[in-house]
């Protein structure tokens, strides 16, 4: 079985190319949303036992001051909402040390939140709870990697305001991240030896 010391998990080829991984690094592309995250991330960390995994991928942003790339300390499911079992991105009818709200990469950053849609309106929920950007994936890649006792890091390029132009600012600017995202990863593998 191989191993990999560093997973990136992202979600698409155009978000980030495997081949400008450097060595000792592997990308593994997951598809988009949470349940393909969470099947990709635990595949991947019982066939390749990495030391840390890392996702990168695009977002969008809901704090209008943000932009570039931008790492994630605090990640919450944003679409989780089974009122009135339990409030809105709390995972229901379990023990909160089994299911957190909120998932940290013990790492400074800002803050994701994670869902299955497009976030293209404002939500008051959002700016209540001081989510700094949107993602698809994070919340399940981190839920995973709490499970199996992995570390976890995450690094978002805001590609879109959140908005109703969302859609077309995504397909416009997907592939601008990957360069940052690479020139900034010796730096993260520096403190992970």
């Amino acid at each position: 079985m191989p191993t990999s010391p560093i997973l990136i998990l992202t979600a698409l080829p155009n978000e980030l190319d495997a081949a400008d991984a450097p060595a000792g690094v592997d990308v593994v592309y997951c598809g988009v949303g949470k349940v393909n995250a969470a099947l990709c991330a635990a595949q991947a960390i019982i066939e390749r036992r990495p030391r840390l995994v890392i996702n990168f991928g695009t977002a969008g942003k809901i704090d209008p001051l943000h932009d570039g790339l931008l790492e994630i300390s605090t990640v919450l499911q944003r679409d989780m909402m089974a009122m009135p079992l339990a409030p809105r991105g709390v995972t229901p009818l379990m023990p909160q040390h089994e299911q957190p709200a909120r998932l940290e990469s013990g790492h400074p950053g800002v803050v994701c939140g994670t869902g299955d849609s497009f976030v293209t309106a404002a939500d008051d929920w959002l700016l209540q709870q001081e989510v700094d950007l949107v993602d698809m994936e994070l919340f399940a890649i981190a839920r995973v990697c709490r499970h199996f006792g992995v570390p976890w890091r995450a690094f978002k390029f805001i590609t879109d305001g959140a908005d109703d132009e969302a859609a077309m600012d995504w397909e416009a600017k997907v592939h601008l991240g990957a360069e940052l995202f690479w020139r900034h990863l010796p730096q993260v593998l520096a403190q992970h030896g």
